[in-house]
Order: structure tokens, then sequence, then C-alpha cells
């Protein structure tokens, strides 16, 4: 991989920095002053509803759009008045990736690299996503994950230092996304920086270093998953199925129960409470049948902040600190 370029003035730590930045549609703010950096190296996820900003501030980021206002700097680059300083960098992986239906991925790939000027080892990158076996077949006869697969190996020709995955997973059985994901996981142990759009908040869980939720145009939460759930999030519960008179019994410890669903659910505010909890139902003589401790995803948390705000509450942001 070709050596990461820098940062006027100092060696470039962040790949992507947004500073401010504004793209307005008439009176239309699509994107409202929005502040937020991409590290070398890392897994970024970007995640919001739809509507958001999120395919906004992406065009802009790979120079398709220009702004209205405010700075972007993509490998020390502004993307648009700087496209060709950039364009050889980065690879893109649209959503929804289609190609010519008689063309073969190891023919695709031939193409690509004619058109970067560059010469790739062809084998070597249909191995990497795994279509090896694919490599002579017509791109209409192959499998959705093998089209997204195809897509990400042409994302690689030019060798980038920083890609853009554009929901790279949607529409794929379970097999094929989590193969996509050890496609994405290999990218960062060879020290690519991905940014990663996506709707599966389970995969923005498992494969991110820090996620950036946005939200009318503005960040509203900056953090490793980790981060964001433990700010966010409820408090871990211990759910008992079993006799809804345990509720009333489980209460007396003074402890938040709620019943959800057929079973008991109670606010843990320490791991001793949950020990407190299950010898008293343990004794009660009512009848139970199975616990389990319950935590927020990731998912959880996200549906949480944008309801919160669709009904005009605005949660505080995480630091930048936290995710480092």
């Amino acid at each position: 991989m070709q050596e990461a370029g820098a940062w006027p003035g100092g060696t470039m730590t962040n790949s992507i920095e947004v500073s401010k930045l504004v793209k307005t549609y008439g009176s239309l703010r699509a994107v409202d002053g929005l502040d937020c950096d991409v590290r070398t190296g890392e897994v970024f996820s970007f995640l919001g509803p739809n509507g958001a900003g999120k395919t906004t501030t992406v065009e802009i980021l790979e120079g398709l759009r220009r702004k209205t206002s405010g700075e972007v700097r993509v490998l020390g680059f502004d993307p648009w008045t700087q496209l060709d300083q950039v364009r050889s960098r980065i690879g893109v992986t649209p959503q929804d990736f289609h190609f010519f239906p008689k063309l073969t991925p190891r023919e695709a790939l031939r193409l690509y690299a004619n058109l970067f000027g560059v010469k790739p080892d062809v084998d070597e990158l249909l191995a990497r996503v795994e279509l090896q076996d694919k490599a002579n077949d017509y791109y209409d006869t192959l499998s959705g994950g093998q089209h997204q697969k195809m897509g990400v190996a042409l994302a690689l020709v030019n060798d980038p230092e920083l890609l853009f995955l554009d929901e790279p997973t949607t529409g794929l059985d379970p097999r094929a996304r989590r193969a996509i994901w050890e496609v994405i996981r290999h990218l960062k142990l060879e020290g690519r920086t991905v940014f990663l759009t996506t709707h599966y908040l389970e995969e923005a869980q498992q494969l991110s270093d820090r996620i950036a939720i946005i939200n009318r145009g503005r960040i509203i939460a900056t953090g490793s998953p980790v981060d964001i759930i433990a700010r966010f999030g409820r408090p871990e519960r211990l759910r008992v199925v079993g006799d809804p008179a345990l509720a009333d019994r489980i209460a007396t410890l003074g402890l938040h129960v709620e019943r959800v669903d057929g079973a008991v659910e109670v606010e843990l505010r320490s791991k001793a409470d949950a020990l407190a909890i299950l010898a008293l139902v343990a004794s009660s003589g009512l009848r139970w049948d199975r616990f389990s401790i319950q935590t927020d995803t990731l998912e959880d948390v996200f549906i949480s902040m944008v309801g919160r705000l669709e009904d005009g509450s605005t949660p505080g942001a995480i630091p930048e600190e936290a995710g480092k």
C-alpha cells in the first residue's frame, strides 16, 4: 500500500477532517454545521435515519458535490477543488452496485486497472474478496453477495488508502453479509481507512472503531459503539421469565421493576443486585423458568436517540475524547 499522505505542516493522523460543513438547497439545510473527523486506519461508521444528510455529506467527501460553506479535507486535500489529488488514493463502492451484465469479474478488474493506469495482481484481488471461483462468470450470473464483493474488489484496484463503502451489505443474506464483514476487517488489518455507511446497526457495532450519528444535518453523537451505548443506553437489566407476582416480591428490594412481554425486568445498579434478585426469586416459592441479563444494543440506542429528537428533545453529544 502506498505511503499515507500528510496534512499541511505535519503527519496525517486523520484521513478526513470536516469543520462547520453546510450544504443548502434553497431554504433546506441538508447539512447544518457538521463537524467530524475520521482517523487514519480506523473503520468509521456514519449512521442516520433517511433524510438525515448522510448521502449529501458522503458525496461532498467523495468530490461529487460542492459544499455551500465550511472546511473539508480528504487525505489533506479539498475533494472538490483538488479531486485529482484525491481520486487516485480513494476507493468507492456505491450503494446498489451494478455493472455491465456480460463482463466477468476478471475483465472488470482489468478494465478498472486500465482506467487508473495501474497493474494490480488481479488474482490476488479476486482471492481477497473470495471471488476466485467466479472470476470468469458473467456479472449477471452472480449472486447479490458476489455483486457486492466485486464492487469492493473494484474499489481496491488502485490500492487506496481510504475506502468509502456505501451500504455494502444491503439486501444480502446473513452468510453473504458476514463474508463482506470479513473483507472489511482485513482492510483495517492492512492499515486502510474505511468510511462505512449502513442501516444495519449490528454491522456498525461489530465492525466500527468509532461511529457518528447524524440527524437533521448535524452530528448528535460520536464515539466508539461502547461509548455510545454506555452514555445513551439503559442500565443492564435482569430478566426473569416466570410468575408475574415475582415483580412485587422483587420491588421490595427497592429496585425499578417492570413487567415486559410476560417477563419481569429489573434495572441493575450493580452486579450485587443480580445476586440479591436471584436469591429472592429462588426462595419465593413462585414459579420461574429462566433468567438472562439484558443490555442495550447500538440499534436500541439509535432508535431511542432519533425518537427523542423527533419528539423535540436533544441528547447531549459525546465528547470527542470519549472515542479515543
